[in-house]
């Protein structure tokens, strides 16, 4: 084990030379006293040739490699600091003795004059090998020379050699390049609110509804990297520097660079009433981001992860289990394993794939989420789902952004289980984004949802990106299908005020509508909300209303099978139909530091599930609507057993390292369920949950169920 993680950590760090060498007059190597008066290349030439024959004349081969013999390298990273001081970092040998012998050689290193950047002094990490038994610089140039010319007689004599070309690869100082680039910026509702306000100032002509964002997005518009840069504190030392300013492996070369970081997600805390003693999530992961030109980024996260949560949140994950042994599925999360006798293990990993061939071209294969709105909760298409495979495509161009995505879904009811497969299901949409003007944008939203039946996969009907889906459903198969549309609006009053709009129509009646009998065939949902940005004129902060209004069997279909779901969860809000919802959202930031807090009051109209009444009454969404239902007209938001939830959440805390949005925080949940009358899966209680924890807050996390 221990081999494997020091192999891990020597790839890791052996090419974490964050300065090595550059073309620009802005950064240069250290100077030995027979190096000055150069600089660029001739510095860096002149600058390894007297590292490597320092060694050369001081390093001492162990008495037991001696004397058999012994050859081979040793690969040594270090540092030169901002005082010209020479530091090891990391030596890569296969002998104790080797290590230690480095460390004492380069302990004798002089003081020398440090690199510099923008002729600043500063600190820089270097690599060299060191071949034993050691060579000075002109050997190794020679030998470099001879193979050469060995090489252009006869290639075949020389197959013992090496080649310079894996120590020749340059490098250059890392400078945060994700901030310019085409990543999608990890979608947390708190860090959003942080750039919110300068994305929507009169006159810019951006779309805020279509989420993530990417980096070269929001960097239009807020200097990301300027704001990463006043939050970094001054260490020097390589763990001070980790722990809060940096990530923990960052190269940057010739068109490339890519960042790896580890991921946490701890949390212990108690709830009451709970039938465990405490709560906790215990997450590590890893997270791998980077670019390979301008054009292509790609980031991928994985997951290790167990938990126990407060009662309600484990009652709902249970119940939306999937087909077969598997007790639960974590909302937003996925399919979890039991874990101990109270817990869950829950495994989760996300990947995406960017290309931006050009300014009005973004494309993006991916393993995650989407969201399209300006509000809180979505009613079209929410992240609060299990991430599902997808390919994505933006088009910007004048006023409008145009964004197709097409996803792959899974039904994991029993009854869509076959030889213990899931069933698949497919999703594509399309949401037209348009400033009307400087101050009104308007959005037009379309989906369709259809199912593996007869083998038909993935229609080829709905590939055309710019076709009207509604049309080709009807035409391919509008048995098996079903299509919603939607309607975005946003107005800014002006640069600290904005409200925003949602309509969505899962199907409507205009004979019924024009009866106003309030027919169950007049499915639909809308939004209304208003955020205000520097509230009361205080920076940072951000105030939002919201009310949400989703009529019973709404997301729901004929065929269970096509309705607007995945992995057992809404893919429009998450409380599925048949309820009202008021939500209230403050979020303040200042430096590092932080606070949340949400009040959610709303009522939802849930089945009663009885012997005595088994009416669908249209807020299971996975129930055929055309069985059992409670009514045909008269059909009123909160019909059925009408319940009344209440929840307060306030969480507040302290933003340890930038890069992976790693939290300090505490949280409080106080949620009160209150049905009309007590089923077996709906009964009151009141839960008060506490939770401490360190989180990288990379992705919304939804426990207002």
């Amino acid at each position: 084990m221990n081999k494997y993680f020091s192999i891990f950590l020597f790839l890791g760090y052996s090419t974490f030379s964050n300065a090595q060498v550059t073309t620009k007059n802005a950064e240069q190597f250290p100077v030995f006293s027979s190096c000055e008066n150069q600089y660029n290349k001739d510095l860096e030439t002149c600058f390894y040739t007297q590292v490597q024959d320092f060694i050369f004349n001081n390093f001492k081969v162990p008495e037991n490699l001696s004397k058999s013999n012994f050859k081979g390298n040793v690969i040594v990273l270090f540092e030169v600091d901002e005082n010209g001081k020479f530091n090891v970092q990391y030596v890569d040998a296969v002998d104790n003795e080797l290590v230690k012998e480095s460390k004492r050689v380069f302990k004798q290193f002089p003081q020398i004059g440090p690199p510099t950047f923008n002729g600043t002094p500063t600190y820089s990490k270097y690599s060299i090998k060191i071949a034993i038994p050691p060579r000075s610089q002109a050997e190794i140039a020679a030998e470099a020379d001879s193979l050469k010319i060995l090489n252009s007689k006869n290639f075949y004599k020389n197959r013992d050699k090496e080649l310079i070309e894996y120590d020749s690869i340059v490098y250059h100082k890392f400078k945060n390049p994700k901030f310019e680039s085409h990543l999608n910026i990890p979608f947390s509702h708190s860090y959003y609110a942080q750039f919110d306000a300068a994305l929507n100032q009169l006159g810019a002509n951006n779309h805020t509804s279509s989420k993530p964002f990417t980096y070269a997005e929001v960097s239009k518009y807020y200097n990301l990297k300027e704001v990463n840069a006043k939050l970094l504190k001054k260490k020097s030392g390589w763990w001070g520097r980790k722990i809060w300013n940096e990530n923990t492996v960052e190269i940057q070369g010739e068109g490339y660079w890519f960042t790896m970081n580890p991921i946490f997600d701890l949390q212990t805390g108690i709830s009451n009433p709970s039938i465990s003693k405490s709560t906790y999530v215990n997450t590590r992961g890893l997270q791998i981001q980077g670019g390979l030109g301008e054009q292509l980024n790609f980031t991928t996260t994985i997951y290790e992860s167990q938990g126990r949560f407060a009662d309600y949140f484990n009652d709902y994950a249970r119940s939306i289990k999937p087909s077969g042994g598997n007790p639960a599925v974590i909302p937003g999360i996925g399919i979890a394993k039991s874990f101990k006798a109270d817990s869950f293990d829950m495994p989760l990993a996300e990947a995406n794939l960017i290309y931006t061939p050009n300014k009005f071209i973004n494309l993006q294969l991916g393993y995650g989420r989407n969201f399209i709105g300006d509000g809180y909760r979505s009613l079209i298409t929410t992240d609060g789902v299990s991430p599902l495979p997808f390919f994505k495509i933006n088009t910007t161009f004048w006023k409008i952004k145009y964004t197709n995505t097409y996803m792959f879904l899974k039904d994991i009811r029993t009854e869509a289980t076959v030889d213990k497969t899931y069933t698949s299901k497919y999703m594509a949409n399309h949401y037209l984004s348009w400033n009307a003007t400087k101050r009104w944008n308007i959005g037009f939203f379309e989906s369709v949802v259809w199912a593996n039946v007869n083998n038909r996969g993935f229609d080829a009907s709905f590939i055309n990106p710019i076709i009207f889906y509604r049309s080709v459903e009807f035409a391919s198969s509008n048995r098996t299908g079903n299509a919603l549309l939607g309607l975005t609006s946003k107005y800014k009053f002006n640069n600290q005020i904005n409200g925003y709009v949602q309509f969505l129509v899962d199907e409507f009646s205009l004979s019924d509508i024009k009866a106003r009998n309030q027919s169950w065939k007049n499915k639909f949902g809308y939004q209304l909300g208003v955020k205000y940005f520097n509230a009361f004129n205080v920076e940072n902060l951000l105030l939002q209303l919201e009310w949400n209004h989703v009529r019973p069997y709404v997301y729901s279909h004929s065929d269970p099978l096509t309705n607007y779901a995945h992995s057992n969860q809404s893919l429009g809000h998450q409380w599925g139909g048949n309820f009202k919802e008021f939500i209230f959202v403050a979020r303040y930031h200042k430096g590092r530091y932080f606070a949340d807090a949400k009040i959610t009051s709303g009522t939802r109209g849930l089945d009663f599930n009885t012997t005595e009444d088994s009416y669908n009454y249209g807020g299971d969404i996975y129930k055929d609507y055309e069985e059992n239902r409670f009514s045909d007209t008269n059909v009123k938001v909160g019909q059925g057993n009408k319940t009344d939830i209440f929840i307060a959440d306030i969480q507040g805390g302290y933003l340890i390292n930038p890069q992976t949005n790693l939290k300090l925080f505490g949280s409080f949940i106080f949620r009160n369920f209150n049905p009309n009358q007590e089923t077996a899966t709906a009964f009151k209680n009141d839960t008060t949950w506490f939770s401490l924890g360190l989180r990288s807050d990379i992705f919304n996390w939804y426990f207002d169920y």
